[in-house]
């Protein structure tokens, strides 16, 4: 696939480079800081962009806001921010469209998986870290959901599938989906494209109770 770099660090940046390039990704671009990212994708029109959230010039969160941008005016390029500390502030606009993904740059050393996540987000799905996850959905709530319910919302919130929660919870399959039914019903979400029924159903928690 073809990919753009957001990313100061040069080290980290090349360093990534390298490794898609490894594994026959195409780099198309790469910038130091967020404005020269936004011009980038512009111009280069990638499938992927990998985004660091702190970027030049504020060193805050200017590497979100540019991914929010670029979400905007490329809806058709999917995102994947990189972190060194959990920051959760423009996560939920973002995945309210899938193809994105919020990884801590810890995970990048976790080749196989790291792949598999890019591969995931690329295709529309979504990758987010379990510290992600554990911050956004870790908060007090008003018990709506279940210890077990929240869980299993946890970890679609993370891209797995019902066999894959199965796997991790050691539950079976048709419990699994006994839990997501009652996820569903809980946070008030109709019948839809199931896909679709997950992103609205970690959105829903989300904003409800992050």
């Amino acid at each position: 696939m073809r990919i753009v770099i957001g990313e100061d660090s040069a080290l980290f940046r090349e360093g990534l480079a390298r490794l898609l390039s490894h594994v026959g990704h195409d780099v198309v671009g790469r910038a130091a800081d967020a404005e020269t990212l936004v011009d980038v994708v512009a111009r280069a029109e990638p499938d992927l962009a990998i985004v660091d959230v702190r970027m030049p010039p504020g060193l805050t969160d200017d590497g979100a806001k540019a991914a929010r941008r670029i979400r905007a005016a490329q809806p058709e390029v999917a995102i994947l921010l990189l972190s060194q500390h959990v920051e959760t502030k423009h996560s939920v606009d973002l995945v309210s469209q899938g193809g994105f993904g919020y990884l801590l740059k810890d995970r990048v050393l976790d080749v196989d998986d790291f792949l598999e996540s890019i591969t995931r987000v690329a295709a529309g799905g979504s990758a987010l870290d379990p510290e992600v996850v554990g911050r956004l959905l870790g908060r007090p709530t008003t018990g709506a959901l279940t210890p077990r319910e929240r869980e299993v919302l946890g970890l679609m919130a993370e891209g797995c599938t019902n066999v894959a929660i199965a796997r991790r919870l050691w539950l079976t399959e048709r419990t699994v989906e006994t839990h997501v039914g009652s996820i569903m019903a809980k946070l008030g979400l109709a019948a839809n494209v199931e896909e679709h029924r997950r992103v609205l159903a970690v959105l829903t928690y989300l904003a409800e109770y992050g």
